[in-house]
């Protein structure tokens, strides 16, 4: 051991110029010299801790995930894994080198566990950049919200005395180069689409040029998150005669009230409820001929349970954070949503029903789950006021991405552990644990996804990748060797207690929290039961006609 380490610390010396090693010196004295307020140590202490493993990049690549980016999720933590198996394997071993003395760096700046690997380059830096780059490629604005977080990490590692700064100079470099070489061998993907289309029979509605017969709810409170132009300015001028109700944004939400006491993606809580307004219009001595809703999925999700009840077609006009309903429909825009109304296009979409144990029905138009999704919407949401949403969302899958536990559930008479149960509404792409948006507005059938409990590290890059890159992670050993999806057209699930408590479950973007509690408490076995049911040709919807059945294109 000792000769190892002697051999470690010449590598250094023998390798990198003398003036290089009198830079590290320097900057390391300068750093040090610093006088920094405890709190900023600290911080900077938990931004390299966080970065351990890339738990921080693995973390954003979820969030990515959700929101539909899952090409550019994969790039970037393609380009991380490679460039930390370039690091740690080849790199380290070849250049080596010992690390700074800590009795030269402030107490208070310590790592709680100080690495004992060679120091050039720093994997923490290579780590950094690769995914940072490997997202630019895909997208450079987010590349460019990114590249701080990286020099951030890079910055920490100097703070906290782990490394050199050719270290981290070298790391940075390495990292940015596997990711640059990674457009050569995968060129970039076109970008995502604003409107894209879900198969369905096209179906004539009732056409309103001008708004008239038509009663839109409208929530603020919706997509705050994301800058976006003011979606009623759009409808006052295109549709003059449509009556806009226009829900109290002061701390509201995008609930459903067929949702029972839930939180879910577009905000906190609010007594001013989009389904309460669309169902008090249509209790009017005359009602309106179609109904609208202008907000995220849960809004979406609750105002089409009252269309359904009152047998009128439902407008979706985009304005939440992610809008999943919205784009499978192809309304990604204001301007794309009153084409079709005006036009009188749509199409009839299947939807699902779940129950909570012989409660109500609740409408669901995309996904419902069980696991580490509802787990990270539920801790995200305890967040989201003091961090804002997007912060909020990293910190929240980085918490779940370490601390959650598989969630043992009862399908069909078996019993498993299992990571994720998702739920989806039709036939969605093969491989994928967990399908967000769905594929088909029609098919008749619920596309289930089992993710057996297993490896952690495994399940986070399942849910991180689409279908596409499964075989590189296949050969990274990083998928879940038990994903488990079948179509049915109805299941029932029994829940067990999680830590004494009955774990969420989540339905576009809502996480359940009374009406889980009241199905435990219903239920005879410990936990709660629960069903979902698929219901063919349920909702009649607007949709723009010209983008029907159309296959994403590339469209910058």
């Amino acid at each position: 051991m000792v000769f190892r380490n002697l051999r470690v610390a010449v590598q250094r010396t023998r390798i990198l110029p003398a003036w290089v090693r009198r830079a590290d010196a320097a900057a390391a004295r300068a750093v040090s010299a610093r006088r920094t307020h405890p709190l900023a140590d600290r911080f900077w202490s938990r931004i390299s801790g966080f970065a351990d493993r890339g738990v921080l990049w693995w973390s954003i690549a979820g969030v990515l995930a959700v929101i539909g980016r899952r090409r550019t999720a994969a790039r970037g933590l393609g380009s991380l894994l490679v460039a930390s198996a370039l690091t740690n394997v080849i790199a380290k071993r070849v250049f080596g080198g010992d690390r700074p003395l800590l009795a030269d760096v402030p107490i208070g700046r310590h790592l709680p566990k100080p690495p004992i690997t060679p120091s050039f380059p720093s994997g923490h830096s290579a780590s950094a950049a690769a995914f940072a780059t490997g997202i630019a490629i895909e997208s450079p604005r987010l590349g460019a919200v990114l590249a701080p977080a990286a020099l951030g990490v890079g910055y920490s590692r100097l703070h906290t005395g782990a490394h050199w700064l050719s270290d981290v100079v070298g790391g940075l470099a390495l990292g940015a180069g596997v990711a640059g070489l990674s457009a050569l061998v995968a060129r970039p993907g076109p970008a995502p689409l604003d409107a894209w289309v879900a198969s369905g029979d096209d179906r004539a509605l009732p056409a309103s040029p001008d708004g008239s017969g038509v009663f839109i709810a409208v929530n603020r409170a919706s997509g705050t998150s994301v800058l976006r132009g003011d979606p009623v300015r759009v409808l006052e001028r295109r549709l003059p005669l449509a009556e806009l109700h226009v829900l109290d944004g002061a701390g509201g939400d995008d609930r459903g009230a067929n949702a029972g006491r839930a939180s879910d993606d577009d905000g906190h809580d609010s007594d001013d409820d989009p389904a309460a307004a669309v169902r008090a219009a249509l209790a009017r001595e005359h009602p309106p001929r179609i109904v609208g809703i202008c907000g995220g999925d849960g809004s979406v999700a609750a105002v089409a349970h009252e269309a359904r009840a009152a047998g009128v077609p439902l407008l979706v006009v985009p304005g939440g954070t992610f809008n999943h309903f919205a784009r499978a429909v192809g309304a990604a825009s204001v301007d794309l949503a009153v084409d079709a109304l005006q036009r009188g296009e749509g199409v009839r979409a299947d939807v699902a029903e779940l129950r909570f144990a012989g409660g109500p029905p609740i409408t669901v138009l995309n996904t419902a789950s069980v696991g580490l999704y509802p787990d990270f919407v539920a801790e995200r949401e305890r967040r989201e006021g003091r961090w804002g949403k997007w912060l909020a969302a990293v910190i929240a899958a980085a918490r779940v991405l370490r601390r959650s536990a598989p969630v043992t559930v009862i399908v069909e008479g078996r019993r498993a552990r299992v990571w994720t149960l998702y739920v989806g509404v039709g036939p969605n792409d093969p491989g994928i644990p967990a399908p967000m948006q769905r594929r088909r507005l029609d098919g008749g059938v619920l596309d289930v996804r089992v993710l057996h409990a297993g490896s952690r590290v495994r399940a986070a890059g399942a849910l991180a990748f689409g279908r596409r890159t499964s075989a590189v992670l296949r050969s990274a050993r990083l998928l879940p060797k038990r994903l488990e999806s079948y179509t049915t057209e109805a299941i029932e699930v029994l829940v067990r207690p999680r830590r004494g408590q009955p774990p969420g479950f989540a339905h576009d973007g809502e996480v359940s929290i009374d009406a889980t509690a009241e199905a435990s408490a219903r239920t005879a076995a410990p936990g709660y039961r629960t069903s979902v049911r698929i219901v063919p040709a349920a909702l009649d919807v607007y949709r723009p006609a010209a983008t029907a059945g159309a296959e994403r294109s590339p469209r910058r």
